[in-house]
Parts: C-alpha cells; sequence; structure tokens
C-alpha cells in the first residue's frame, strides 16, 4: 500500500496538526482583545490537545499511559466545539448569547463531561474494554463506546453545526465584505466533524484508527488562508451588527419593529420610554395595546404597500400625566437581505415644538391678517374722504399717502395669506404653464389697467397661439405655488415702478412677460433637462441689491430688510415646484427676473 510508505503516518498526520494548531495560535496571538480571538485561541489549544495526545498516543503501548491519553484526547473532542461555538457567537457580533444562561449551561456540560472522562475507569461512562489494535504500524486501541461518549459527539456535533450555521448566515447576510474569511473557517471544521461521527459509528474498513487530527491538517490550511490573506480580525462581523443595534438602540427618535401581523418584534430605549413599557412586556403583542395609531395607518392588510412611508400624528403621554408629546409616525416596510416583506417598521419623531410653532404661526397670522386688513380698510376709506374734502394741496398730499399707505397694508395682510398657503401641504397636480401665465397676466391687466403688461409665449405674442401641443405645457407641480411665483413676480415689477420707466413715452409703467420651453428633446439645450423658463422684465428702478441678498441668504437682519414678503413669496413658491429664480439688471433701466420651472412627469 502506498500508505506503509510513510512510517506511522496517522501518528506523523495527528502530529502535525496538533503543530499546525500551534502554530496558528502563535500567529493570531497579537489580536488578543478583538471579538472571537480568545475563543479561537481556546479552539487552537483544545485542538493541539486533541491531535497531539492520538498522535502520541498512537506511538506509545503501554496500556496504563494509553488510556490517560485517550482520556486527554477526549478533553480535546470536548472543549473543541465549545470553544467554536463561543468564537462563532462573538465574531460575528453575538457575544450577548455567551454571557446567557444557555450557553452557561453548555460550559456546564463541558465541565461535568471533563470530570467523567478523568475518572472514567471508575463507571466506564466513556469507555470499556480498552484493547490494542494495532494498524498502519500505531498502537491504535479499540473499546466499547459508553453512553457519555455519544453524548458528548451529539453534543458537539450540535455545536459545531450552530457555529457553521451562524458563519454561513453571516456570509449570505454581509455580502462580500466578510465571505471569504466566513467561508473558509465554516468549510475547516467539515473535514475533522465527518471523521470523528464516522470514527464513533465505528464505520469504514478500519473503525479502530480515528482519522480527525489528520483531518485537522486541511483545517489548519482554510484557517491559515482566513487569517492570512481575508484578514480574518482586522474585519469582522461584529462591526456590523454593532452599527446595526447602534443604529436603533442609540436613536433619539423611538422605534419599533413589527410583524407582518403588526405585533411587536423590537423597539429601543426612546420607545420603551414613550410608550411606557419595556421590550419583553411589549414583545409579540399588538402596537395598538401602547399607541393609538392615527387612522389609516399601518391598516394594510395582508402585507400591503398603501400605507408604506405614511406620517400621521399621535398624541402621546409617555408619563401617563402632563406633558404630552406630539409625534409624527411613519410606517415603513421591513425587508430581509433577499426582498421578501418581513413586517415593518414604526419611527416617531418627535414634532412638539414644530406643531406647537405651527399653531402659533397660524393663529398669529390670522389675526394679524384680519386685524391688519380690516383697520387698513378703515384707514383707507377715511383716507380717501379726507383727501376729497381737502383744499390744501400739501394736506391732499398727504391724505393721499395715508390711502395709498393703507392700501400697501392692506396688499400685505393679503400677501400673508399667500404664505401661509405656501406653508401648508398641498398636493401637486397636472398644470397647464402656459394657462396659469396667462391668467396672472390678465389679472395684473386688470388690476393696473394704467400699465403695460406684454406677454409672449414661445416667442408668440398670442398666449392662446397653439403653435405647441397643450401636453407639452403642463407639468406636476403645486399649482397654487407656481400661481404665487408668477403672480408676485408680476406684481412686484408693478407695485415698485416710480413712473421714471424708458419703454414708454410717459414713463409709466412697463412690464414684459415671456415663457419658453427649453431643453429636453424639443428644447433649443438637447441635452439639458426639459424645463420652462419664465422671464418678468421691467424698466422701474430695480431691486435694490440687500433685498435680494437677503432672500437668496435666506435671513433678515436688522439694518437690512427687504420692503414686502413679494421677494420672499416667490422664493418660497420656487421651492415648493422645485424653480430656480436669478435676478438680474436690465439695460438700460430695470430688472430681468428668470423662472425656470422644471417639467415633472405626474406618473
Amino acid at each position: 500500500m502506498a500508505l506503509d510508505l510513510v512510517p506511522a503516518w496517522p501518528a506523523v498526520g495527528s502530529l502535525a496538526g496538533g503543530a499546525g494548531a500551534v502554530a496558528l495560535a502563535w500567529a493570531i496571538r497579537e489580536h488578543r482583545g478583538r471579538p472571537g480571538v480568545d475563543w479561537f485561541l481556546g479552539v487552537f489549544a483544545a485542538q493541539a490537545t486533541w491531535c497531539v495526545s492520538y498522535g502520541v498516543g498512537l506511538l506509545v503501548a503501554d496500556p496504563a499511559v494509553r488510556a490517560a491519553l485517550e482520556a486527554t484526547m477526549w478533553l480535546g473532542v470536548i472543549w473543541t466545539g465549545i470553544a467554536f461555538l463561543g468564537f462563532a457567537l462573538e465574531y460575528t457580533g453575538r457575544s450577548d448569547v455567551v454571557r446567557s444562561r444557555l450557553f452557561g449551561a453548555i460550559a456546564g456540560f463541558g465541565l461535568l463531561s471533563s470530570a467523567l472522562v478523568a475518572t472514567n475507569p471508575l463507571h466506564g461512562a466513556f469507555w470499556t474494554d480498552l484493547s490494542r489494535a494495532p494498524v498502519f504500524g500505531v498502537e491504535t486501541v479499540s473499546y466499547a463506546f459508553g453512553p457519555w461518549a455519544y453524548l458528548t459527539v451529539a453534543v458537539e456535533t450540535v455545536l459545531v453545526a450552530s457555529a457553521v450555521f451562524l458563519l454561513v448566515d453571516t456570509l449570505l447576510s454581509y455580502g462580500p465584505l466578510y465571505r471569504r474569511e466566513s467561508a473558509a473557517v465554516a468549510l475547516s471544521s467539515l473535514p475533522p466533524g465527518f471523521a470523528l461521527v464516522a470514527w464513533t459509528l465505528q464505520l469504514g474498513p478500519v473503525p479502530q484508527l480515528q482519522l480527525a487530527p489528520v483531518m485537522f491538517v486541511p483545517h489548519m490550511v482554510l484557517d491559515a488562508y482566513a487569517f492570512d490573506r481575508a484578514e480574518m480580525f482586522d474585519r469582522n462581523p461584529t462591526t456590523s451588527r454593532a452599527a446595526e443595534r447602534t443604529a436603533i438602540d442609540d436613536l433619539r427618535d423611538p422605534i419599533v419593529a413589527l410583524a407582518l401581523d403588526r405585533r411587536v418584534v423590537r423597539l429601543n430605549p426612546a420607545a420603551e420610554a414613550v410608550l411606557g413599557v419595556d421590550a419583553e412586556t411589549a414583545r409579540d403583542r399588538p402596537l395598538a395595546d401602547f399607541l393609538d395609531l392615527p387612522v389609516g395607518v399601518g391598516d394594510g392588510a395582508d402585507g400591503a404597500e398603501a400605507d408604506d412611508g405614511s406620517r400621521e400624528t399621535v398624541e402621546v403621554d409617555p408619563d401617563g400625566a402632563a406633558g404630552r408629546r406630539t409625534y409624527a409616525v411613519s410606517v415603513s416596510r421591513l425587508t430581509d437581505p433577499n426582498g421578501t416583506h418581513v413586517g415593518y417598521t414604526v419611527v416617531l419623531s418627535d414634532v412638539t415644538e414644530r406643531e406647537r410653532r405651527r399653531q402659533q404661526l397660524e393663529v398669529l397670522n390670522r389675526i394679524l391678517r384680519h386685524n391688519l386688513r380690516n383697520d387698513a380698510g378703515v384707514v383707507h376709506g377715511y383716507g380717501e374722504i379726507l383727501r376729497d374734502s381737502l383744499d390744501d394741496p400739501e394736506l391732499v398730499r398727504m391724505a393721499d399717502a395715508v390711502e395709498r399707505r393703507a392700501g400697501a397694508l392692506a396688499a400685505l395682510g393679503e400677501k400673508a395669506g399667500t404664505v401661509e398657503r405656501l406653508l401648508a401641504d398641498s398636493d401637486a397636480a397636472a398644470t397647464d404653464v402656459r394657462d396659469l401665465v396667462g391668467a396672472a397676466v390678465a389679472d395684473a391687466r386688470e388690476r393696473d389697467p394704467n400699465a403695460v403688461v406684454e406677454l409672449a409665449v414661445d416667442g408668440e405674442p398670442d398666449p392662446e397661439a397653439d403653435s405647441v401641443d397643450a401636453d407639452e405645457w403642463t407639468t406636476h407641480v403645486r399649482p397654487d405655488a407656481l400661481r404665487a411665483v408668477v403672480e408676485n413676480t408680476v406684481e412686484n415689477a408693478l407695485a415698485h415702478h416710480d413712473g421714471e420707466g424708458t419703454e414708454r413715452e410717459d414713463g409709466g409703467a412697463w412690464v414684459r412677460v415671456s415663457l419658453r420651453r427649453a431643453g429636453g428633446a424639443t428644447g433649443e439645450s438637447g441635452g439639458d433637462d426639459p424645463r420652462f423658463v419664465l422671464t418678468v422684465a421691467d424698466d422701474g428702478p430695480g431691486i435694490p441689491d440687500h433685498e435680494v441678498e437677503a432672500v437668496e441668504s435666506g435671513r433678515e437682519t436688522a439694518l437690512e430688510h427687504g420692503s414686502g414678503l413679494g421677494l420672499w413669496v416667490v422664493a418660497w413658491g420656487a421651492a415648493a415646484v422645485g424653480a430656480e429664480v436669478e435676478y438680474a439688471e436690465r439695460e438700460p433701466r430695470g430688472t430681468r427676473v428668470t423662472v425656470s420651472i422644471p417639467v415633472v412627469d405626474g406618473e
């Protein structure tokens, strides 16, 4: 036989397996303190004990020494599986399980088994009738396995299989990041594991020869690959699992994970505090037991997506007394790595202060609008009567100023209403930009008949021209916001005109509104995204730089602030529809405002 060419090859292979375990333990000693390293050192210590004891035993004929080495070999068998499971748990980020009662019971089984193997001559729990059975030039022995030996091998097999499952689960869950390390270590346990089971069941042509120690040689090769090329302990899944737990547990927002039947699976500490219940008590109970969800939130049947991402508000009293808080409820689908719908995630965002400010601003805005409109109307009426009753030109001028200022205040109150509508939530809808601009221009002409408001749509002076199909002028945006942008851009140009323009002989108010489509397949810049370009040009005194700077910076100062809400309405309305606004000087006089409106598909 070819094997006869290598004297005592089973002993040589076993000792080689032990030497490999010692070498790998020495190689990873510098990584001590990192997740799983100490347990893996324990695995190598148990494997070295297993291999060296069996290898030396194959060279010893003395029955007493041979029995002692066989007992030492069993100690290696007992603790290899336990240490390997400890490694897998800690390496994959489940160190909390290592500290659990379950793992304590597993360690207790190891201690009891160690005591039984040490005292085997007294009870024969591991083996009886040990006798020499030499083969291949080594001192193999045969004996009758005791019940505890079978139990030990069964338990160790389950422990190793559990560890392999954890590593494979990591391989599948975290993709390529830990694939090589986990695969190598998981596969390395299979050869010695199968050899141990075959020896225990007395399978094969030479049943008294245990090949598991020899099979530790390929085991060590795979482990060496994981440690060296794959840098196993420089990158480990504990980082990812800790990040997942931290992302949930350390967030200030309450988060609840629900099963498909909307029973609680997990909740973070913030959710425990808000709901007034601990995780153990809440688990496997309906969320409705602790939180009155708004109607329509989380009510989809059989995993329906209708409520996915929905946001409503709910009132919660975390302390069961005063101090109620308002939370926005967001429900999202929870999927596994394969994309299978497995549950829901409910996030509660504390919006108490936001809602309080919204209510305060709403009340303040409505009161100011009401009082401002009423009082300004009274002042305007008295100013008009006063102006018509006076003969002194100076007093008439002053009364006229009072009337005009009162009208401006009333207009400011109306504009505040526009701001309130812009700040409120509103749905987007299919909007014909050409019709909207035409209507806004018509309203401007009606309000100020003395002004000249020109309109050109796609180069045509007639807004009803059919040079472009109506569908080409449609975008899916908030019509109220877009209307506010157009109206206020035109109104600002008219309201602030000083009567010294250059386009009319009398210097009166003049505005030119033009609308065209640009970008896209039919636009003039074929590579750009399609958009509508609205340009409003006037020949007025121009917009002061500090007013434009205030809007562009997003804040006004005590020393430099705008004269009204017009530019702010344009800015907020543009933001609501995703448009961009640019202000530029116009030659020889005036301002040119360009609004770039995106073309949004409503599907």
